[in-house]
């Protein structure tokens, strides 16, 4: 499916935005509600906010500071097996703030823990991360700001 600008101006019924707003939230598709759901419980430290089935899908929601992360799981289970590949056209990664390199430090320890393997902190000019994977193997990040 390819998007398309319209070249047909809308009608006017409010003032015109220039930027997109921030991003409410996130949905990421899992294998399995029951694996997943308590997996993301244990890594985030809360309980959702929402668990509601639709119809043709369920979904678990977290609040993340303003932001909310939707677990999705379909009935008829996942379209094909093929693990989740960040260079494959979709999501890269969601990564999740926290404020210094000691915090980060903090999660590493957190996630260690817990048992969740996660990669080394990587420092680059315009911050800090470490990589971590979900039990589908979705890539996320913990990520801060570069010092001073």
């Amino acid at each position: 499916m390819t998007s398309t600008l319209s070249t047909t101006p809308a009608t006017p019924t409010a003032p015109m935005p220039t930027t997109l707003g921030p991003i409410t939230h996130v949905a990421v598709t899992v294998r399995d509600l029951s694996v997943s759901v308590p997996w993301y419980r244990a890594v985030i430290g809360t309980e959702p906010v929402l668990d509601e089935d639709t119809g043709p899908f369920r979904h678990v929601v977290f609040a993340i500071g303003s932001t909310l992360l939707g677990l999705h799981g379909f009935p008829e289970g996942p379209v094909d097996d093929r693990p989740f590949n960040p260079r494959r056209p979709g999501l890269d990664h969601i990564a999740f703030g926290c404020s210094n390199r000691a915090e980060l430090e903090a999660w590493a320890r957190r996630l260690d823990v817990l048992g969740v393997e996660h990669g080394e902190i990587q420092d680059a000019g315009y911050g800090s991360g470490m990589a971590f994977t979900d039990p589908d193997g979705v890539a996320l990040e913990i990520f801060c700001p570069p010092a001073g």
